[in-house]
């Protein structure tokens, strides 16, 4: 095999590379999911039809061309919302910055982990409402309104301040990025999913950024006290606060 040949095929084999690890990281089991793969049969619609047309098949040709130009405009209005993040992810240049620029092994939170865990479990056995993201800053083009700014250490008494009834910012989301107090009072979106009666808006919203991002999202239950964790549009509810500890501990520090 000639050298240049060579090269094409390690090059191939970079792009696929990039493009599943991209996948894997920021796509699948997201809503994004089912924009990529409309886009993958409309790209196979479109070989398919250059395909029959160069075999002499015109009038199939031309069908899967039609249908695939229809579909295409179908896409757009059909994936609206998940094409506006979708996009704004990919524009988010400064947040792909950070993440390269903080890329090599991080040192455990311990004390951010510690306030963390002792406010949820404060919370739920007072039945206070809480919610918090874990994200990164590719995440936040999925989060609807970031809230306020305060980027400031996690503490316990931070954490109960901000989520105590009668405060201004209780009901929105507080933002952990880079082991900190990013944001106060984020407007998550909802899921469109439908939930047990069991759960408020409060779950809904913390599902719905999961099923659109990577983010993590900590649900404490204003009416129950329950401790649920979403990812990956999925609730895992937790009883033990070892086990807590111990899934908070492994997000802080992934």
């Amino acid at each position: 095999m000639e050298l240049a040949h060579v090269l094409t095929v390690v090059q191939v084999v970079i792009i696929a590379g990039v493009i599943w690890v991209f996948y894997r990281s920021f796509i699948a089991n997201t809503q994004s999911e089912k924009l990529v793969r409309g886009l993958l049969g409309l790209a196979g619609l479109w070989v398919a039809s250059f395909a029959l047309s160069a075999v002499g098949l015109g009038l199939l040709a031309m069908f899967l061309h039609w249908t695939a130009l229809f579909l295409s405009i179908s896409l757009i209005v059909v994936f609206q919302p998940e094409l506006r993040k979708f996009m704004a992810l990919m524009g988010n240049i400064q947040g792909w910055r950070r993440v390269l620029r903080s890329g090599g092994v991080r040192s455990k939170d311990t004390k951010g982990l510690d306030a963390i865990v002792s406010a949820v479990e404060y919370m739920s056995a007072k039945k206070t409402g809480a919610l918090i993201v874990f994200t990164s800053s590719l995440d936040e083009s999925a989060i609807d309104k970031k809230g306020v700014a305060i980027d400031a250490k996690i503490s316990t008494e931070l954490l109960l301040t901000i989520f105590f009834d009668k405060t201004p910012l209780h009901d929105g989301a507080v933002i952990i990025e880079n082991g900190r107090i990013a944001y106060a009072g984020a407007i998550l979106p909802l899921s469109q999913n439908n939930l047990n009666w069991k759960y408020g808006t409060r779950h809904r919203a913390g599902l719905g950024l999961s099923e659109v991002s990577g983010a993590v999202v900590l649900v404490v239950s204003e009416e129950s006290g329950d401790i649920s964790i979403a990812e990956k549009g999925k609730f895992t509810k937790f009883d033990d606060m070892k086990k807590l500890r111990a899934k908070v501990e492994k997000i802080l520090n992934k």
